[in-house]
């Protein structure tokens, strides 16, 4: 059982983020080697058009996978797709720039209207996997969440700002995955003290942060 859930764990990261990887491979196979700003813009339009395939094929292995498709995967599937057709349509790559920042508003708003209203939204997407978690426990891990995902939507932006349109891809991989997984970590020991048993633990650990 144990050995099923970790490798549904490494799935769903790989239903994440594998969209962003195959953007970021074919982005960078057809990216010039001389400053070129036709060609940067028809590498950036092809990963883009890589993007949006790969995330539809993501979203049918999920449901397919798993039998269902989670609330967070449809809405970031719908963004790549739609912010990917402005991508190609106006040439612009601050497009798939910009998506990040609005799935991580959209998530933060949710959450901590959710919470404020004494609903805990993540139960909803995530109850089966954290046996033993008491209300307060849902509450606070929503809250905590939809602070966190306004601390990306601003970190998204200060970067989209101050890096070059590559170097922000590694980020996205080198800088938010990570930061993603450490803040999963912290909240384990208020988890702990809100009932969340063993295999919640374990579960906990192994499920990746909402892409973006």
């Amino acid at each position: 059982m144990a050995e099923a859930k970790q490798k549904s764990g490494w799935l769903n990261i790989l239903v994440d983020y594998g969209p962003l990887l195959v953007f970021l491979g074919v982005y960078k196979f057809y990216s010039p080697e001389e400053s070129s700003p036709l060609g940067e813009i028809a590498a950036v339009i092809r990963g883009t058009i890589a993007f949006m395939v790969a995330a539809v094929v993501a979203l049918a292995f999920s449901k397919w996978k798993f039998g269902r498709v989670s609330p967070m995967l449809w809405l970031s599937t719908a963004l790549i797709v739609g912010f990917g057709a402005l991508t190609i349509w106006l040439r612009d790559e601050s497009f798939i720039q910009i998506k990040p920042t609005v799935i991580y508003l959209l998530f933060g708003t949710a959450l901590l209207i959710g919470w404020m209203r004494g609903k805990a939204l993540l139960e909803i997407l995530l109850g089966a996997a954290f046996e033993g978690l008491d209300q307060q426990g849902w509450l606070k891990l929503s809250r905590n969440w939809g602070l966190f995902f306004f601390a990306l939507a601003a970190l998204n932006e200060a970067l989209r700002a101050t890096l070059s349109f590559e170097s922000w891809l590694w980020a996205k991989l080198w800088v938010f995955l990570p930061l993603s997984f450490l803040f999963t970590f912290t909240q384990i020991p208020m988890l702990l003290r809100h009932g969340l048993g063993v295999e919640g633990l374990d579960e906990e650990e192994k499920t990746p942060p909402p892409t973006a």
